[in-house]
């Protein structure tokens, strides 16, 4: 049956009430408690429209439409519904990059729909900075909601860009709220993207803590920030005075709140396709219960907003006759989701070395992009999956740098300190097969490389393409350092992809193996939740593959 709209803001109320029954405002006013809902977004990556989403939870694989700001407007409004006057709604960053129409604009296109979600507050994830500083800034002037961040400052002054928290009083409770980004954006993005910008660690954090709870005399700490889940982790695990660490950046779906003490750290998911929602009561400025929602926003169970809906389509109406030709076709879905291989960077790595004319590609482990079901692939997708426009650059490297660069990542992806961890997922080969280990010691992961299908010599020089990233140093290649005979070529990544696919369509079905990680199954999702958990991790447990 299709549901109207109004049939879907029904049962959205119905839904959503059953799960804060007991949170009810009668009853908290009465002995002394207040209840109030948090409810954010994360990693939007400029989605502004339904897509298709995989969901796995519960045990099988099932892909449908999802997310959408209209969807995401209507859920967050029933809420609003539910809880007046109790409800604060934040954005964790990664907001204005990841589609063709927000690269097109520098990410005005963002702000209009956005600004109709009606946002209380948002940070800066570690790719806002793509456009620059100053595009970052003028961004954040045209939203409605505040951006926080306490480790942002300007090179220049050496003052933060942004408030490093905000206080918001919400049903009768005092919430102190804290902003923080990834550190490692100058080194993770491309260096020039964040010229002028500098990005303070973790150290910052407890002075601001301890000016909430002793000077400010907030009833709740909120660590709103954008380093990902295993990082977010670690920092309620030495962070002592916060409440609650809403992460963002890795795209992790946590169906269960992961539990450090008395701190909660939670993460919910990318593209618009999922609403977090804590419900807290606090009794005498200490929480007395609380509970964590990863709302799925498919289409079947929320209809989008008309209001919002129509918001989108007048930002995008400009744009759509860029958006919507087709280049290409695909027999399979192409998607991302696995930390060690995928069928869409099988893809794009395959079509990088075609075009460069050498014996290896590589694609960066990016996360961004929904998947992209069987069918016609349009302009549109080829933005999703490479949001940025950067031309090929090739080199010579030798089998001793190249596995020293594996091991190099395989310890930023599966590090069991997650101080350690950094960037995406594992880069992802063309030309080349890699066998590792991921629970071995640092530096001793790599089990065989072969190239051509031969194995890897140490001293031998093979010929590589990536992409160039502006401003690292000349013979710098993919994070590799010091490659010989380093060149830029005049054709781009984008051309690169469109010309693979107009000589291979439709894409059959990717063979797969080209990374292998012995001691996990072939599809990790996840850095942190172990394989079949439903979204848990054990509460004492460390971050493992």
């Amino acid at each position: 049956m299709r549901w109207s709209h109004r049939m879907a803001v029904a049962a959205v109320g119905l839904l959503l009430a059953g799960s804060t029954s007991a949170l009810g405002a009668g009853r908290g006013e009465e002995d002394g408690s207040r209840s109030i809902t948090l409810l954010y977004i994360a990693d939007l990556h400029a989605q502004l429209e339904p897509h298709a989403e995989l969901f796995w939870d519960g045990g099988h694989d099932e892909t449908t439409t999802a997310g959408g700001l209209g969807r995401i407007a209507t859920a967050v409004e029933a809420i609003r519904r539910e809880q007046p006057g109790r409800v604060l709604f934040m954005d964790a960053g990664d907001t204005i990059q990841g589609s063709a129409a927000a690269a097109w604009t520098e990410g005005r296109v963002v702000v209009a729909p956005l600004n109709a979600l009606k946002l209380d507050l948002g940070i800066p994830g570690n790719w806002e900075v793509v456009y620059g500083a100053g595009a970052l800034e003028q961004r954040a002037r045209e939203f409605r909601h505040p951006l926080i961040a306490a480790n942002i400052r300007d090179a220049a002054t050496g003052r933060r860009v942004f408030p490093p928290y905000l206080i918001r009083e919400v049903g009768g409770v005092r919430i102190g709220l804290i902003g923080f980004t990834d550190p490692d954006v100058p080194e993770r993005q491309p260096p020039s993207y964040s010229k002028g910008l500098i990005f303070d660690g973790a150290e910052v954090l407890p002075p601001v803590i301890d000016e909430l709870r002793h000077r400010e005399k907030v009833d709740l700490v909120v660590l709103l920030n954008h380093v990902g889940l295993p990082k977010a982790i670690g920092l309620a695990e030495t962070l002592p005075g916060v409440d609650l660490v809403l992460s963002g950046d890795t795209h992790e779906r946590t169906y269960q709140p992961i539990v450090r003490g008395k701190t909660w750290v939670v993460e919910p998911g990318s593209f618009g396709s999922f609403l977090g929602r804590l419900d807290l009561t606090l009794r005498g400025g200490k929480i007395v219960d609380r509970r964590w929602e990863l709302i799925e926003l498919r289409a079947d169970r929320f209809g989008e907003e008309p209001a919002v809906k129509k918001v989108v389509d007048e930002a995008l109406a400009p744009l759509r006759s860029r958006l919507e030709p087709v280049i290409g076709r695909t027999e399979v879905p192409l998607m991302r989701y696995n930390v060690v291989e995928t069928s869409l960077d099988d893809v794009l790595s395959d079509a990088l070395r075609e075009a460069a004319g050498t014996e290896i590609g590589l694609s960066n482990g990016f996360r961004f992009a929904p998947p992209k079901p069987a069918g016609p692939i349009r302009e549109s997708d080829l933005w999703d999956w490479l949001p940025i426009t950067t031309r090929l650059k090739v080199g010579q490297v030798t089998g001793r740098q190249l596995r020293a660069f594996w091991e190099r990542e395989a310890e930023h992806v599966f590090s069991r300190d997650p101080k350690k961890l950094f960037g995406g997922w594992l880069p992802r080969p063309s030309g080349m097969t890699v066998r590792l280990v991921a629970g071995a010691p640092t530096g001793h992961r790599i089990r065989e490389i072969r190239i051509g299908g031969k194995l890897v010599e140490d001293d031998r020089v093979y010929t590589l393409a990536a992409c160039e990233r502006e401003g690292d140093e000349p013979d710098k290649l993919c994070r590799i350092p010091h490659v010989q005979a380093p060149r830029v070529l005049e054709i781009d990544a984008h051309e690169a992809v469109r010309r693979y696919l107009a000589k291979h369509s439709p894409l059959p079905a990717a063979s797969g193996g080209r990374v292998v990680a012995e001691d996990l199954p072939p599809v990790v999702r996840s850095q942190v939740l172990p394989s079949g958990s439903g979204g848990k991790i054990p509460p004492n447990s460390h971050p493992t593959p």
